[in-house]
């Protein structure tokens, strides 16, 4: 996968991949700002605030009427959080002009809305509207609260709090409900100039268009060139530089809520070493050890024993952790835990087969071509490569994967520890 890039201004960078596989036009705008208590919850309502209207397009109204005359077109926003990092995004799908009769401007359109939206909300006394405010506080309430109705992103999202507390990675995307009675219309319409002057900003154009065409569009887009230059505030997802410590002792916390199965996630901290780039490797013995049917966690703690209902792992490179994931009898935790230890050690041991390790690959690798033939995919793998001080092509990412060998994960299981046992029960 190609990209063209152009910055526009510092901290404001347009990517345009230029691709023939699809009808469509995909284009994305993000916002990336670091995750602070202070701030979180204020982040959390700018996209809706904005997605409610602009100066163009006065309500939703206006902006769906909008997308109807552009065949259709789709918009929507959201909030993603990666390491230390809070993203806010923006997206029109739009279908492509070659597959539309007579002469159409679809992306130019698709590119004009989307930065009206984004960037040139519609204000009143110099302030956000205060009914769109206060009407996306209640619905963000609603998205907060109903947080607890999924019990295992809850209980993953709670281990990751008693982790890190209520700094960085630890915090919620959606923000708290006791910001709401500070923030209104006037300080949360200053705060999005704030945003404006200090986040790093990437606007993402994919599909088959003139490069140069839509590069000047872009670039004469008064919105765009009223946002001046800046020093962006971001957090670089530097894997190397996330020192961990072996804890002494093991945190294990235990809450207890309605639920008919109990939720375990054991958090596991990788220690510093001079394996050099091992990420590639841990995502390896992460697959391995609990990540599809044939990890070990899958075959030991479900299969051979029947204690799960479901097991997962998921690697988070940016915070060097592994979060093994369990859903469990609430009388089965400890037989749990210590199958889950004993398959740790079993990985120490280098007590896995060759078959897993090509197994392993094989499913890494599937999800790597997935990167070129899924549009939004492709865009989302550029960011998280653009956020990190040691960007691969998939190209090489697949050579990286290939070329680990079980010597490289036995090492790399050496430096290995558990952090917190975080169980959810009755």
């Amino acid at each position: 996968m190609k990209q063209k890039e152009k910055i526009l201004e510092n901290g404001i960078k347009v990517h345009l991949i230029k691709t023939d596989l699809f009808k469509t036009d995909l284009s994305v705008i993000f916002m990336i700002v670091p995750l602070k208590r202070d701030t979180v919850t204020k982040n959390a309502l700018i996209p809706a605030v904005l997605r409610s209207g602009c100066r163009s397009f006065k309500n939703q109204n206006e902006i769906n009427k909008e997308l109807e005359m552009m065949y259709g077109a789709t918009f929507d926003c959201g909030l993603d959080k990666t390491g230390d990092n809070l993203i806010l995004k923006f997206y029109i799908e739009s279908v492509n002009d070659n597959f539309l009769p007579g002469e159409n401007e679809n992306l130019k359109k698709a590119i004009n809305l989307l930065t009206e939206i984004a960037f040139n909300p519609e204000i009143q006394n110099g302030s956000f509207v205060k009914e769109y405010v206060d009407t996306e506080k209640n619905n963000l309430q609603i998205l907060i609260d109903a947080q607890k109705d999924e019990k295992d992103s809850y209980s993953l999202e709670r281990c990751i709090n008693v982790m890190y507390g209520d700094n960085g990675f630890g915090l919620s995307k959606l923000g708290y409900v006791e910001d709401f009675e500070k923030i209104d219309e006037k300080n949360l319409y200053e705060y999005f100039l704030e945003l404006l002057r200090t986040a790093k900003i990437d606007i993402y154009i994919s599909g088959d268009f003139n490069e140069d065409e839509v590069l000047e569009q872009i670039e004469n887009i008064g919105v765009i060139k009223s946002i001046n230059n800046r020093e962006e505030d971001f957090t670089k997802n530097d894997f190397v530089k996330e020192k961990k410590e072996q804890v002494e002792s093991i945190n294990e916390v235990s809450e207890s809520m309605d639920v008919a199965q109990g939720k375990l996630v054991i958090g596991v901290d990788i220690l510093p070493n001079d394996l050099g780039d091992y990420r590639f490797v841990a995502l390896m013995y992460n697959t391995i050890l609990g990540d599809g049917a044939n990890s070990k966690l899958f075959q030991n703690v479900r299969e051979k024993e029947g204690l799960a209902y479901t097991t997962k792992s998921n690697y988070v490179v940016q915070k060097n952790n592994i979060f093994l994931r369990c859903g469990i009898e609430i009388e089965n935790y400890d037989k749990a835990v210590s199958i889950i230890k004993e398959q740790l050690e079993e990985m120490k041991k280098g007590n896995f087969t060759e078959e897993d390790i090509e197994s392993a690959k094989k499913y890494i690798i599937s999800g790597i071509k997935a990167i070129d033939s899924e549009q939004d995919t492709g865009i989302i793998y550029l960011l998280g490569e653009e956020l990190s001080p040691f960007p691969v092509t998939p190209e090489e990412y697949r050579e990286k994967i290939e070329s680990i060998t079980k010597e490289d994960i036995v090492n790399f299981a050496q430096n290995i520890n558990i952090n917190t046992i975080y169980f959810l029960k009755s």
